[in-house]
């Protein structure tokens, strides 16, 4: 027997079968899609965090899975320090961060946590508009790409005693946990004490603190009603998040892909925005039915503060440079 032959012969055979099952393969298949991880500092049960769940499964269903988002929350994949960072480095495609906490890096990423400079939603949507050119080319300087904002519901007072005009916050231990509450705590004659979210309960049931600046949020989650009898309603700022992609990320997606994403970014913003009012509501409800005095700010604390908000306007837009003046003009006219 020539196994030579024989050989050559079955190595053609094995040839002609690939080539025919090749062939014959259905021209559905085709590449796997691609997957961007998304890190959140929230837990999944906050009400942005389920908006950014639901961008991201929009965005898989409507590419036909050709670009799938997983949201890792809760600091899982990055802790929220680290997020915008690891976004800008290419470590992740795309990540959501509440953008106020990065105040120093560019003063522009602070607008809205600036005190009762906006102190509704209407107020709070206007102000972002205003602000959305100057946020989005601070973005792109650092290589990024905004997507979509997502609204916090509005920061109130937090008291063991009651509060009907600024005078009353005189000596008060009050919780700052960054540049802006330790100055507005020196604008009200308070004294400003640093204290972590993680610290609330044990600062206040020491006395380390004694009133602080938070929303309703952070007053359900860390229960408040075991250590304070009043919440104000002064609405001092309604801070916001932002889901941004890596410019490189971006640029590498085709133009179908794109359209999925800013599409679903739209509906999630609109959606977010739309969910905070009776979010906060419920928060505010759930404070009032534990034994907090949940009450709205008497007309002399309400002026009070408006100074107050003046004041630092003032300071924020003198630290943003031109940029700042163009952004208070935009939303005051």
């Amino acid at each position: 027997m020539n196994w030579t032959v024989l050989t050559r012969r079955s190595l053609l055979a094995s040839a002609g079968a690939i080539v025919f099952m090749a062939a014959a393969a259905p021209t559905s298949v085709v590449k796997a899609g691609e997957k961007w991880d998304m890190p959140a500092g929230y837990s999944a049960k906050n009400f942005i965090t389920k908006r950014y769940i639901a961008f991201a499964e929009e965005v898989t269903k409507n590419s036909g899975g050709e670009l799938e988002i997983v949201v890792h929350p809760s600091g899982s994949l990055y802790k929220a320090s680290e997020i915008l960072r690891a976004v800008r480095s290419g470590q992740v495609p795309i990540g959501a961060r509440y953008i106020g906490a990065h105040s120093k890096e560019d003063p522009i990423f602070g607008i809205d946590t600036v005190p009762f400079l906006a102190t509704d939603a209407d107020q709070a949507w206007k102000l972002y508009q205003a602000s959305r050119p100057e946020l989005e080319a601070a973005l792109d300087k650092r290589g990024m790409k905004l997507l979509f904002t997502a609204v916090w519901p509005p920061q109130g007072l937090f008291s063991k005693k009651q509060v009907n005009s600024v005078a009353d916050m005189k000596d008060v231990k009050f919780r700052a946990y960054d540049a802006g509450t330790t100055r507005l705590a020196q604008l009200m004659g308070a004294v400003p004490t640093k204290t972590e979210a993680t610290e609330i309960g044990q600062a206040f049931s020491t006395g380390v603190a004694q009133s602080m600046i938070a929303s309703g949020a952070i007053g359900v989650f860390r229960k408040m009603w075991d250590y304070v009898d009043y919440y104000y309603t002064v609405n001092a700022w309604l801070p916001k998040s932002v889901v941004v992609v890596n410019k490189d990320a971006w640029a590498k997606l085709d133009d179908k892909s794109k359209k999925v994403v800013m599409d679903a970014a739209a509906s999630a913003e609109k959606d977010v925005w739309a969910a905070m009012k009776p979010t906060n509501d419920g928060y505010n409800k759930t404070m009032a039915d534990n034994g907090i005095n949940v009450l709205e700010p008497s007309a002399q604390l309400k002026a009070d503060f408006q100074k107050i908000g003046q004041t630092m306007s003032s300071e924020w837009a003198e630290a943003a440079g031109d940029r700042g003046k163009k952004v208070i003009d935009a939303y005051k006219n």
